[in-house]
């Protein structure tokens, strides 16, 4: 076999956004362009093959083919209007490229038939629109982000004066509201995303909330008469609770469901017999508490169940691009995704009540459809194969081939106890693995907190494998898929989840004494770079680090983080407004320790890092440098926190490299 090269992710191919309709299957397939240092995606259609019998009846072979729909390179999602159309936004039109080239805000979209022909031009919309929602073949709902500033004048056909206010203020920003950035983007400070109603006929919109408040689109009506949607009025600093709001397609009529400051909603569905809210009322967990089962009837919310699951999927890899379907309402049941432990499941939620499970997997459902309840298709990240399309367990596809010669390093379980609770990790054994050599290897920390390594592929780590390592990662506590007990580290930062590491890092150089102790790296990103700058601060048992998109110093995170503002006093228990809210910040802080650390130390970090603000890699190396610890900075221009999932392709390529060089030259 041979051995997987860093550069192998080059070739992989990214799947989502996958919607069946009448057994037809399309998808978003992201390929990447390194010379052009750009992601490509399209859409493709899998369809089944069928051969007509002797009596002239169809029957299934249970193959699939795949075909091309687009090659426009820049659709990245897409809703049916009927069986054989869909609906798409992209800016193929050179003029439309042009237009946005010179500032002005739009979007396009196009009409493609399924079964044959090309893509036209279907309507145009002035804003950059975040969601769309098919009410009839005139009728649209859209979620767009409306300008304060400049919306307005648009709205009044001054384009021209536009282009004047955006040269005037080209060279500083007004801030009206909190969180004022967002991670990889712009300054928000007059932003607000707004639900309007689309008449193709009269290519007329209609406002349906107002100036004053932010609304997210939930749910359409099976008779496509009302549209669940959330609401959020303070835009000046975001209450976490958001209001429950329905409007009536008939007159445009608005309907207050849910008072905004008594819940914090994560979605919701219309069923027949009420609306199912998925919430929480009361947070004694934090922000992250998982979320529990609403009805609402009667103008009543009533709490139907706490299941204490984690919804969606929170399984880490960096070989995805792109989302998909997490949960569907179908015939009043919920069909839903649901991490646990290490594995992303298909669960439902039935019109009675009860929860069951649909279909398990030996890895992660990125994201899945059906049309019937019966028949499940889903993009699965599957033992440790890179994407591919199933249904009902069954591969229907074989798109991702690089890796079909290459030594892939099949996760080996280690179980340990710490406290009260059975835990377990996992290590990847290095390419042509001699127990009676010495090796080293290296401990990667999930970031998140609240998510989870599974058993599934994560490129990083087989890079290291195939490079001679041993690679060990595992579920510490505040970790998902085990209910909120475990999540919860909030106020503990570096304790409870410091000495799950350190005895699972014990249980791995026990169980493997091909490790060599003296030649241990580790690394992490995120919460996994916090944790990186905590261990280094508190033991030198690792003789090398590189840490990524980290956190310092909570308490300057406090107000310069597009989250600091709620994330840091959630999880730390503190805040900047008192003697004691600033010491319990500062005690969670690695900053606090940091004349401990002797650990040579790589920092990989970005500029357009909001979500661990680039501030946090500033301090850290400076106090490092002033301390005379051997170590390097390497800032990504551009790139944000999602750099390593999702960042510029040459970046990534350099961000792995330096980390691997790093790793090597010490270890």
């Amino acid at each position: 076999m041979r051995k997987i090269e860093l550069r192998d992710f080059l070739d992989f191919k990214h799947l989502s956004q996958l919607k069946v309709k009448d057994k037809n299957a399309i998808y978003v397939e992201t390929v990447m362009n390194a010379d052009d240092n750009v992601y490509e995606s399209d859409l493709y259609q899998i369809s089944e093959i069928t051969i007509k019998t002797e009596d002239n009846t169809l029957y299934h072979t249970g193959d699939s083919k795949r075909k091309r729909l687009t090659n426009s390179k820049d659709v990245s999602n897409f809703i049916y209007t009927d069986k054989d159309t869909i609906l798409f936004a992209s800016m193929r039109d050179p003029k439309d490229k042009e237009r946005a080239k010179n500032g002005e805000s739009f979007t396009s979209f196009y009409e493609l038939h399924t079964k044959g022909g090309e893509a036209i031009k279907a309507f145009e919309i002035p804003f950059p629109v975040s969601d769309i929602k098919f009410i009839d073949s005139n009728t649209y709902i859209v979620n767009v982000s409306y300008d304060l500033r400049y919306t307005p004048m648009l709205e009044d056909g001054k384009k021209e004066e536009v282009a004047k206010a955006k040269n005037a203020n080209k060279d500083w920003e007004e801030l009206t509201k909190i969180p004022f950035v967002q991670n990889g983007g712009d300054y928000i400070g007059y932003a607000v995303s707004r639900l309007y109603l689309y008449t193709r006929d009269t290519n007329k919109l209609t406002a349906i909330t107002n100036t004053y408040e932010n609304a997210y689109i939930l749910d359409v009506s099976k008779d496509k008469e009302k549209v669940l949607f959330a609401t959020s009025k303070d835009v000046a600093k975001p209450s976490m609770k958001e209001g429950l709001s329905q409007v009536n397609l008939k007159d445009l009529s608005v309907e207050e469901l849910v008072k905004e400051s008594e819940y914090s909603i994560a979605t919701a569905f219309y069923r027949s017999h009420d609306i199912l809210v998925l919430a929480n009322k009361e947070t004694p967990y934090g922000i992250n508490e998982n979320v529990k089962f609403f009805s609402y009837a009667n103008e009543t919310m009533t709490l139907l169940s706490n299941p204490d699951r984690a919804f969606g999927n929170s399984v880490g890899s960096d070989v995805r691009y792109g989302g998909g379907f997490n949960m569907k309402m179908l015939n009043d049941t919920l069909y839903i995704l649901s991490t646990e432990t290490c594995t992303c499941n298909l669960y439902k939620l039935t019109a009675d009540n009860h929860f069951e499970l649909v279909l398990d997997v030996d890895g992660s459902i990125d994201a899945f459809d059906t049309e019937d309840g019966q028949d499940f298709y889903y993009i699965g990240l599957i033992e440790q194969n890179l994407q591919e399309i199933y249904k009902n367990k069954k591969a229907i596809t074989h798109i991702n081939t690089t890796l079909d010669d290459a030594y892939v390093a099949t996760p080996e379980i280690v179980t340990y106890k710490n406290e009260d609770y059975d835990m377990e990790g996992y290590v990847l054994l290095p390419k042509d693995y001699d127990p009676a050599k010495s090796y080293p290897a290296i401990l990667d920390i999930h970031g998140g907190p609240k998510t989870v390594y599974g058993k599934v592929y994560y490129h990083e780590m087989q890079v290291w494998a195939n490079q001679g390592y041993f690679v060990f990662f595992t579920n510490p506590r505040g970790s998902d898929g085990r209910g909120n007990d475990f999540m919860d580290i909030f106020g503990k930062y570096g304790t409870i989840d410091y000495d799950d590491l350190m005895v699972f890092t014990d249980e791995v150089l026990k169980k493997y004494p091909a490790i060599d102790t003296n030649r241990l790296g580790v690394t992490g990103g995120s919460y996994g770079g916090f944790m990186t700058n905590w261990i280094i601060t508190h033991t030198d048992r690792f003789k090398v680090a590189a840490t990524q998109r980290c956190i310092s110093n909570w308490v300057s995170f406090y107000g310069t983080s597009d989250i600091g503002f709620y994330f840091a006093p959630d999880q730390n228990k503190g805040d900047i407004f008192s003697d004691k809210g600033i010491a319990k910040l500062w005690e969670h802080s690695p900053l606090k320790y940091i004349s401990n650390v002797k650990t040579p130390t790589l920092i990989i970090h970005s500029d357009k890092d909001y979500r661990c603000p680039l501030e946090q890699a500033e301090q850290l190396f400076t106090a490092l440098k002033v301390l005379g610890v051997e170590s390097k900075m390497v800032v990504f221009h551009g790139d944000n926190h999602d750099l390593s999932r999702s960042g510029k392709i040459q970046s990534r390529i350099k961000r792995l490299s330096e980390i691997t060089d790093w790793m090597n030259a010490h270890l």
